[in-house]
């Protein structure tokens, strides 16, 4: 390794933690905690896959008692629904409800256009890690 690398590598990190103070920011201006932002994002993300409060816990590596809570705070705020899964009516799906997903429609244009924006300076990295 030589000190080119590990500039490389710490400019890396810091566009990416400058990403991440941006995401919790803009969560927090629309009154969500970055870790409900996620969930809403997975959940809506993974409609497909039918996501249950496990897949939640995985997914943002967390305790299943402490995804069953957040999932719990975001129904109650209006922003998650609990379903029963139409094939195995003992699992409890979660859904970003009508209004969840309006919140993160507005929040996933911002995050895109701030991606733009890192977009240049992330390949730039990339590429010198890759020594071209």
């Amino acid at each position: 390794m030589q000190d080119q690398d590990y500039e490389v590598l710490a400019d890396f990190r810091y566009t990416v933690r400058r990403f991440l103070k941006f995401s919790e920011e803009a969560a927090g201006a629309v009154g969500l905690s970055p870790q409900q932002h996620q969930a809403l994002l997975f959940a809506r993300a993974s409609q497909a896959r039918r996501v249950t409060v496990g897949d939640l816990a995985e997914w943002l590596q967390i305790k299943p008692h402490s995804a069953a809570e957040l999932s719990s705070r975001l129904e109650a705020a209006g922003l998650l629904e609990r379903r029963a899964d139409p094939e195995d009516r003992r699992r409890t799906l979660l859904c970003a409800s009508d209004y969840g997903n309006h919140l993160l429609e507005s929040l996933t244009e911002v995050h895109r256009q701030e991606l733009q924006r890192l977009k240049e300076p992330l390949r730039d990295l990339l590429a010198m890690l890759d020594g071209q």
